[in-house]
């Protein structure tokens, strides 16, 4: 009984991380590592909650390469004690399978896996309108970060909505 109840008290926490991560984020990345280092790229896109109730998010828009749009969308939901999810269509398509994850505090780091690749996503709040994110792969037993993002909350979507 006493290990459910710590499943909902964390479960609560995480929750309280995902709502201050919903909303609008735009924002630019770039890729730090690897064939496409110093390709700049700009995010817009929108979190909201897990459809299934769950603690965890959808987060879905499109980041832009010079003329170029492509989609993004990552599903993130509570299995159990950790977090299971997809990147764009998950590994057996051309993205990643959310394999791991933990909430602590302001910050959520998730486990990626694809084929013989495996990595981390780690993204933090900093303060309730800048949103963090760091991609990075795992090279023998080292993380070596090969995207970074700083993503703002679009404040004029929140003004829209209060008026």
């Amino acid at each position: 009984m006493a290990a459910l109840a710590s499943v909902s008290s964390a479960e609560a926490g995480d929750n309280v991380f995902f709502s201050k991560a919903g909303g609008n984020w735009k924002g630019p990345g770039e890729i730090v590592a690897g064939k496409y280092k110093g390709t700049k790229f700009n995010c817009d896109l929108k979190g909201e909650p897990n459809p299934a109730g769950q603690a965890g998010l959808v987060l879905d828009g499109t980041c832009r390469v010079g003329i170029f749009n492509q989609p993004m969308k990552a599903t993130i939901a509570r299995a159990g004690n950790t977090y299971k999810g997809t990147f764009l269509d998950g590994a057996d398509g051309k993205g990643l399978d959310i394999i791991s994850g933990n909430v602590s505090g302001n910050k959520v780091i998730v486990g990626l896996n694809r084929k013989n690749l495996t990595g981390a996503m780690i993204a933090r709040m900093k303060g309730a309108d800048i949103l963090n994110v760091t991609i990075s792969i795992k090279v023998e037993d080292t993380y070596v970060p090969v995207i970074g993002m700083t993503l703002n909350r679009n404040l004029e979507d929140v003004a829209a909505a209060n008026q």
